[in-house]
């Protein structure tokens, strides 16, 4: 008897000891480009060479939009969309045609057969019949993402999803311009607006009816910390938050060099290739304090809600291309910054290089050696064992990552 309670005991311990060993994915955001830019030279047009090219730089997650909205309507249906911009690589610059469906479920088995998990997101592509504004109330937008996850667990593919962001940037008006309708006051980053909240946290509930074990979320990517002390993020299951230099201080960086985020307007990108570098090898110091000083504030945040924390998008400037005059070297050495110090913590389960890292932003995904000294860095980190021992939530987030 003495020895089966000892074994029983060991049995039961054997998970912590395999957490004081937990390492975090290193995670890049293909967004909605993974399906939309899929022409001659875009990048994503052959799936397989394309995800052998990102396990040979060692990634091993991935985050990716789902188009619930679609799929949740009608999976197999043939969606024009329009651009969400033109001067930015993300996505189609113009008018294209998708089917969500098989597609989608095409992709996350290819993905499954590399041990990349998947987080699935979305943007809320428009369309041309403007589907996305039919997201009237957070109900409508549970069911279009249960529905979304039933055709993903039809095909025996659901374990291979790490996390569900129900909506990137909630509530920013690109991407969740449903809500911005109804709540006109509810500028960008405020989600610990009173509506803001209620919207969340009836969304996530009624999934998690559903999907007891999905780890469930909205991704954030509000500057002001002081956020997390105003609102309670407990319904989450964890923290998904965007962290870039050029946002801090109120946006100094790009207030400085003049970038308006044009979408449209090729003058933005006139301005970054006139005064960005400048700028920053002018004070490189004084830049990049600022971003260590935020991720080192974040990981505090995440340890005081003892929650996992994952960031997809980062570490330097927010938007940037392959362009005349436009040299990687400098955002290279923000984005290893961010990565060092954000690994350091023990706080990150999963973290990005950058918000750059895809094929088509050519500058940066040729540099094989760079990605794969970063991933490596990441993946042999270890996330704080206080954190995984203690946390129900991390531990239904830490099955998903194994």
């Amino acid at each position: 008897m003495k020895k089966l309670t000892l074994l029983i005991a060991l049995f039961m311990a054997l998970p912590v000891f395999a957490q004081n060993d937990f390492h975090p994915r290193a995670i890049a955001m293909w967004d909605f480009s993974w399906l939309e830019r899929r022409w001659p030279g875009a990048g994503y047009e052959d799936w397989d060479q394309v995800l052998d090219d990102f396990t040979e730089r060692g990634y091993n997650a991935l985050r990716i939009d789902a188009y619930p909205h679609l799929v949740g309507l009608d999976p197999e249906r043939e969606w024009t969309l329009t651009e969400v911009w033109n001067q930015q690589n993300w996505g189609s610059p113009d008018k294209n045609v998708v089917r969500v469906q098989p597609a989608l479920n095409e992709f996350l088995k290819k993905c499954k057969q590399r041990d990349i998990k998947v987080g699935l997101s979305t943007w809320f592509r428009a369309d041309i019949t403007h589907e996305e504004m039919n997201i009237r109330t957070p109900e409508i937008l549970a069911d279009r993402w249960i529905n979304t996850l039933k055709t993903i667990e039809k095909a025996g593919l659901l374990d291979n999803i790490l996390y569900v962001d129900l909506c990137n940037e909630w509530p920013g008006d690109i991407w969740a311009p449903f809500f911005h309708e109804q709540y006109p006051k509810v500028y960008w980053g405020q989600w610990d607006e009173k509506h803001s909240m209620e919207w969340m946290q009836r969304a996530i509930e009624r999934i998690r009816k559903a999907y007891p074990d999905m780890p469930l979320l909205f991704s954030l990517d509000s500057q002001d910390l002081t956020r997390y002390d105003r609102a309670d993020v407990s319904f989450f299951d964890l923290i998904e938050q965007h962290i870039w230099m050029a946002n801090q201080n109120n946006g100094e960086f790009n207030n400085v060099i003049s970038y308006k985020n044009g979408r449209f307007d090729p003058q933005s990108y006139k301005n970054v290739v006139a005064y960005a570098e400048k700028t920053y090898r002018a004070q490189p110091e004084y830049w990049s304090g600022m971003l260590v000083n935020q991720i080192h504030a974040m990981a505090g945040v995440a340890r005081k809600l003892q929650m996992p924390l994952i960031t997809t998008e980062c570490w330097g400037i927010i938007d940037y291309k392959d362009w005349p005059l436009l040299d990687w070297g400098w955002v290279k050495e923000l984005c290893e910054m961010g990565v060092k110090e954000s690994a350091s913590t023990g706080q990150w389960v999963a973290i990005a290089t950058s918000n750059f890292c895809g094929p088509q932003f050519v500058g940066m995904w040729r540099d094989i050696e760079w990605h794969k000294r970063l991933t490596s860095l990441i993946k042999n980190s270890k996330v704080n064992p206080e954190l995984l021992q203690k946390d129900a939530k991390a531990q239904k987030l830490m099955k998903r990552m194994k």
